[in-house]
């Protein structure tokens, strides 16, 4: 998958992620990983989801979050739900 460009969902993800982390530096890109934050742990990884849906309206299947290797591939996904 190639990342989406749409800048209005970059900035929604940067959001939800520095609220769940707690931290107004965070920025996220397409190739971003749970191993770049230190504080994106699994129980951390649970809540980014369950935001992230809530965000956007959408729902991810098990399948489809284990699939995802990145957070440009999940604002992938989440664009391919919207539309």
């Amino acid at each position: 998958m190639t990342p989406a460009l749409n800048p209005d969902v970059w900035n929604q993800i940067n959001e939800v992620f520095r609220d769940v982390l707690g931290d107004e530096s965070i920025s996220v890109g397409s190739t971003t990983t749970a191993k770049d934050i230190p504080e994106w742990d699994s129980i951390t990884h649970v809540l980014l989801i369950s935001e992230i849906e809530k965000k956007f309206s959408v729902r991810f299947t098990a399948g489809e979050i284990q699939a995802l290797q990145n957070v440009g591939e999940m604002v992938v996904l989440i664009e391919q739900k919207r539309s």
